[in-house]
């Protein structure tokens, strides 16, 4: 965990939001699991892939997003959405690390540390 300066109250709300942080990150590895599988691996049926998407086991649209160029490494739909974000356009963790200006850099929506697909 970094360390920051603490604003009254965080204490209160500290362990949600790192639960649902954590959360967070388990419903992208699942659904990096399940488009894995099938998409790269083949080792699932296309009946069965889509029973994992319509019961939410995966997210349907990231993994969408996963099948186009430049997007494979796709952290979150937020991340690629230019309303989100200052001077709108995408997220600083979507910029490859050879041309970012900060070499360490966090994505203030879900924590991510890069994902753009030349990294």
């Amino acid at each position: 965990m970094k360390h920051f300066l603490c604003y009254e109250g965080w204490e209160l709300i500290e362990p949600t939001i790192l639960e649902l942080q954590a959360k967070m990150r388990e419903a992208h590895q699942r659904s990096r699991y399940i488009f894995d599988l099938y998409h790269r691996r083949n080792e699932i049926s296309k009946e069965l892939f889509e029973f994992c998407l319509d019961q939410g086991y995966a997210d349907r649209n990231l993994i969408a997003q996963w099948k186009k160029p430049g997007y494979e490494r796709l952290c979150c739909l937020r991340c690629m959405q230019r309303r989100d974000h200052n001077f709108q356009t995408t997220c600083v963790c979507r910029v490859p690390k050879n041309l970012r200006e900060e070499k360490v850099i966090e994505c203030v929506h879900c924590g991510c540390g890069g994902c753009a697909s030349g990294d």
